[in-house]
């Protein structure tokens, strides 16, 4: 029984590259938010957001002809191609709005909800088997949230709520990602997300030229800005591959604690490069919902050994 386990399970090296590369994306990733928020200084949120996009397709291109992958898409995937893009053009436009004045962290921190709104969207809307204490878990983890967003709120304003529109639009890009993901390889999905919202995205950027939108009125960047924009799109494009390429060589349950050391490195890159560091209540939050959400991997796991146990139990 146990030769069987183990010839089942991915080889320790797999595990080990993996686990690696996991935490490539919890270093990568908040080097986006950096780059997005020194961009933001000077460069309209909407105009970033296209950035993100428009250098992810190109970094992406050379990658599917040297893999020789095939860009065809069936028709009925198309819908659901778009829909993820649409999704990820909100989380990432409301996330750039928040972090142009909120510290790294507190957005961060208010973004992480987005597993337990996948949890409970699963239960009540999806009728997936979630226990009560997963769901009790979830709940803590909003409560942490409030934590976060109360003094975020009182400095910031509105503004402070953007991470949750983040948190949202990424709980059902997870989703929508669960269901392509299994049809198309990791490269190609990228690829035609970034070329999908860029197209979505320069349109609204020709309309609102000269408007005076704040958050949308194009402007042509000047001196650095360019590398900043090219690094929101850069770190994009290599923490989600990262990611996707970590959870094909290792099992999720090994995988998923570790995407909470994005929290600690976007504190410190906040701190080191802008000097935010969150306050007392803040820090109080992070806490609660970093707990809630390792609690609700712990529960996961164990329900996922139970599952083994009685599918191995020999019949009576």
């Amino acid at each position: 029984m146990a030769t069987a386990t183990s010839s089942d399970s991915p080889p320790a090296d797999r595990i080990l590259a993996g686990v690696a590369l996991m935490l490539g994306f919890c270093v990568t990733a908040p080097m986006l938010d950096v780059a997005a928020k020194l961009a933001s200084d000077s460069v309209p949120v909407g105009q970033i957001t296209t950035a993100r996009f428009l250098v992810q397709c190109m970094l992406m291109a050379p990658f599917v002809r040297v893999m020789r992958l095939s860009l065809r898409v069936p028709r009925e995937q198309w819908l659901a191609l778009t829909v993820r893009a649409v999704l990820l053009f909100v989380s990432t436009f409301c996330f750039i709005a928040a972090i142009r004045v909120m510290p790294l962290a507190d957005a961060l921190a208010i973004v992480f909800v987005a597993p337990f709104i996948v949890l409970l969207v699963g239960k009540f809307y999806l009728s997936e088997d979630v226990g009560p204490r997963r769901v009790c878990a979830a709940i803590v983890g909003f409560l942490g949230v409030l934590f976060v967003i109360q003094p975020s709120f009182a400095a910031f304003g509105a503004v402070a709520l953007f991470p949750l529109g983040t948190a949202m639009g990424f709980a059902f890009y997870i989703l929508v990602t669960r269901r392509l993901s299994r049809r198309m390889h990791p490269v190609t999905l990228q690829f035609h997300t970034g070329l999908i919202a860029s197209v979505l995205c320069l349109p609204v950027m020709i309309l609102a030229e000269g408007t005076g939108a704040d958050l949308l009125d194009p402007v042509w960047p000047k001196g650095i800005a360019w590398l900043w924009l090219f690094g929101v799109g850069f770190f994009a494009a290599i923490s989600h591959m990262m990611m996707t390429y970590a959870l094909s060589l290792a099992p999720s349950a090994t995988l998923a604690p570790l995407q909470y050391l994005e929290l600690p490195v976007a504190t410190l890159l906040g701190y080191l490069v802008f000097r935010d560091f969150p306050n007392a209540l803040s820090l109080t939050g992070i806490a609660i919902i970093i707990g809630a959400g390792l609690y609700m991997i712990h529960r996961e796991r164990v329900i996922a050994r139970q599952l083994i146990t009685e599918r191995a139990a020999p019949p009576i």
